[in-house]
């Protein structure tokens, strides 16, 4: 990356859009310009049900993240849930005609060149790849094998594919509201280096990012990514639960599920009386104990643990795990559901603790971890998004039009 660049990340979440534009300033780290989000109902199930209402949420984010950061974005990267996701692993090695000449940034990337010629199945398309390792001709593993002296090295790398017909989708949406796609990468890949600390990042980790409607999995062996996955459950799903079953309405449904959040009935130390506000039954108010708000909670939050677990022990991957972090609007205000969760997978179970999870507010924390993973791609040819600086001329019409509104409105 380079001083100056600007990168614009996008979040599509189930129950909100939202954008991030970031710098890349003198120390090469990712200063933030602006942040700027939109309701949005548009995702159900990890899938979009409406087209319209999406390209209209993003072009409003990015419009007011151009009057804000005086730019016009012309594109930008956007994040991926991982059922549409497949990781291939996949290695090749480069001969070096001169050991003593070192290797060269054209040797790394024709090395890119040849582990990305896979055999791509029918409704796949490659939108990435994430190079884990070069091992040099002596076993030698390292990260960047630029200037090293050997006769060959291997590179070992993950090939990312998407389904065609979602990536598809999401152009057409992107090109609606008026964007370029510059990068599409899945979310638990992006968040990874935001929400683990740095022992876990050399560790086996499952990565549980719980939602307002979807649970996304991703699965690391240090820096390999090895699965991906999404579960359409989340912390919306719980609110509804709660509505449903206390006939109350979704709002007081989610004020309760916030103010006595808990994962265990078990673990309840004051079973108090709530009153009901907005019960909609035969009688006009309705008292329940704590004890029955939590039950319910309880058992969707074990729902959603044990389709993780299913799907993991499915892949064949459970045993590799050695620890669970978890992360995620959707959980992390619901107590002891990292305990929850170490009962049903039987794991150690942690809410994440990365250094940069408290300087990031969480509804714009993956929008965030995508700039930053952005900016952060090693041996990129470039990593800043199509952004055009406004005129001053444009800069004078904005500050005449602000003038008018504030003497004629």
């Amino acid at each position: 990356m380079a001083i100056g660049d600007i990168i614009v990340g996008i979040d599509i979440g189930t129950s909100k859009v939202s954008t991030i534009v970031g710098e890349v300033n003198n120390f090469n780290q990712i200063e933030i310009i602006c942040s700027t989000k939109c309701k949005c109902n548009a995702i159900q199930k990890g899938k979009i049900i409406d087209e319209e209402e999406l390209v209209v949420a993003i072009a409003k984010t990015i419009k007011e993240a151009e009057d804000e950061a005086n730019l016009k974005i012309n594109s930008a990267n956007v994040l991926i849930p991982g059922k549409y996701i497949t990781i291939v692993q996949n290695s090749t090695t480069r001969e070096i005609k001169d050991k003593y000449a070192g290797v060269s940034s054209k040797d790394v990337g024709s090395s890119f060149s040849q582990v990305r010629d896979i055999e791509i199945p029918e409704g796949k398309t490659l939108i990435g790849i994430i190079p884990e390792e070069f091992i040099l001709d002596d076993g030698k593993a390292i990260s960047d094998p630029v200037g090293c002296l050997t006769s060959n090295f291997t590179l070992n790398a993950q090939i990312l594919l998407a389904d065609t017909e979602y990536v598809k989708q999401l152009k057409t949406i992107f090109r609606k509201a008026g964007l370029e796609i510059d990068e599409i990468i899945p979310n638990t890949l992006a968040e990874r280096n935001v929400v683990l600390d740095t022992n876990e990042l050399k560790d086996n980790i499952l990565l549980l990012d719980i939602g307002a409607g979807n649970t996304d999995i991703g699965v690391f062996e240090g820096s390999k990514f090895i699965y991906t996955n999404t579960i359409p459950l989340g912390g919306d799903t719980i609110t509804r639960d709660i509505a449903l079953v206390l006939n109350i309405s979704e709002e007081e449904a989610d004020k309760l599920k916030r103010q006595y959040g808990l994962a265990l009935k078990s673990l309840i130390d004051n079973d108090t009386d709530i009153v009901l506000n907005t019960y909609t039954g035969e009688t006009r108010n309705r008292t329940i104990k704590s004890s029955e708000l939590i039950e319910i909670i309880e058992a969707r939050i074990e729902e959603i643990f044990a389709l993780v677990n299913k799907d993991i022990t499915n892949q064949g991957i459970k045993p590799r795990i050695n620890n669970v972090v978890l992360t995620g609007q959707g959980i992390t205000n619901i107590n002891k559901s990292d305990v929850a969760g170490k009962i049903i997978l039987n794991i150690p179970v942690k809410i994440s603790t990365g250094r940069l999870v408290s300087t990031i507010k969480p509804s714009f924390r993956s929008a965030y971890a995508l700039v930053r993973y952005v900016a952060a791609r090693p041996y990129a040819k470039s990593v800043s998004s199509n952004i055009d600086t406004k005129s001053k001329d444009n800069i004078l019409k904005t500050i005449m039009e602000r003038i008018k509104e504030f003497f004629y409105t």
